[in-house]
């Protein structure tokens, strides 16, 4: 069996707050424990609320942050030290997609000479071997060549994230890690650059890890789903077992906040708001705003377990929870 494309074991990340100008020091978690993989043309879906440690997941995924504990994994090697010759060879073969295509833009440089950078940078070819195949990629998701001598300002939305992906598949990747890709996208240029995504998936092989927020997108292009709260993964599976049978309670809240999803659930209304990375409460960090919670969730921090082929959870009741889910369905 090959090693997968990339492979998170254990990963924690911290940083360190100060609570005004002479307060003292908080260690906020941003990243406990995390593990996961994305194997070869696959595409792991990873969701949560704003703030759950999605984004630093993805950065230390591409080793652009160090993580404090546990070790990164590219291809069963550890991800080098950022900076470091070897690091600058690795990201030719592992790119990052971000959420403002217009903020991951030079606006003063024509779209051609962008796309064509990263084989600059890592001297691919010659001058006019870069330039064909900056306008075959530009072609490749949907733009042509007067697109390429426009500024990032004479573009749309979309067109503008199109560009963003060519410039990441110029350089032909294993991996591209997607930092909520289209959230700042309207729905349906957003259901087209989805589209895309799994297209070029399909044609080139690539893996993808697909952060975002919005389980309607999520469901239309992840394998797999890893869903986290609060810095930890608590529940991670098949796309369609999670989306239909979830046995954790916040994936159930989450699933039931999505309009017209196609599942049939009633609404669940979490309490409060999520705690603070760096107050993270006892036992299951989860249990303050949980309507399923009893006093061990309080007590004990809850280990992943599988529930049945291939499902994690970590939740105390997940055999009953996930019993009940099935019966919705």
């Amino acid at each position: 069996m090959t090693d997968p494309i990339l492979q998170l074991n254990h990963v924690s990340r911290r940083y360190t707050s100060r609570q005004g100008l002479f307060g003292r020091g908080l260690t906020v978690h941003a990243v406990d424990d995390v593990s996961l993989s994305v194997g070869n043309g696959t595409t792991v879906g990873l969701v949560g609320e704003s703030g759950s440690g999605k984004s630093t997941t993805g950065r230390m995924a591409l080793g652009f942050e160090p993580p404090d504990d546990g070790e990164v994994l590219t291809h069963g090697q550890p991800v080098p030290r950022a900076g470091s010759p070897a690091w600058r060879k690795m990201r030719a073969n592992m790119q990052m997609i971000y959420q403002d295509p217009l903020a991951a833009l030079d606006r003063r440089l024509p779209i051609l000479h962008q796309v064509r950078e990263p084989l600059d940078i890592h001297a691919v070819g010659d001058a006019k071997g870069r330039t064909d195949a900056a306008l075959a990629v530009l072609n490749s998701v949907g733009l042509g060549a007067e697109h390429g001598l426009r500024l990032p300002h004479e573009l749309s939305g979309g067109q503008r994230q199109r560009a963003v992906l060519a410039r990441a598949l110029v350089t032909r990747p294993e991996l591209l890690v997607c930092d909520e890709p289209v959230s700042a996208l309207d729905v349906s240029i957003q259901a087209q650059v989805v589209n895309l995504l799994v297209d070029l998936q399909a044609r080139l092989g690539l893996s993808i890890l697909f952060i975002s927020h919005d389980l309607r997108v999520v469901r239309q292009i992840s394998h797999r789903i890893a869903v986290m709260y609060l810095g930890r993964i608590v529940e991670y599976g098949d796309t369609d077992r999670i989306l239909g049978a979830p046995a954790h309670p916040y994936t159930q809240a989450l699933i039931s906040a999505v309009p017209a999803s196609g599942f049939h659930r009633k609404r669940i209304l979490l309490k409060g708001e999520p705690p603070s990375p760096s107050a993270r409460p006892s036992g299951c960090a989860f249990h303050p705003r949980c309507p399923e919670a009893r006093a061990q969730c309080a007590a004990e921090s809850p280990v992943m377990r599988e529930v049945c082929d291939g499902h994690h959870v970590a939740c105390h009741l997940a055999i009953g929870v996930a019993n009940r889910a099935w019966e919705q369905t």
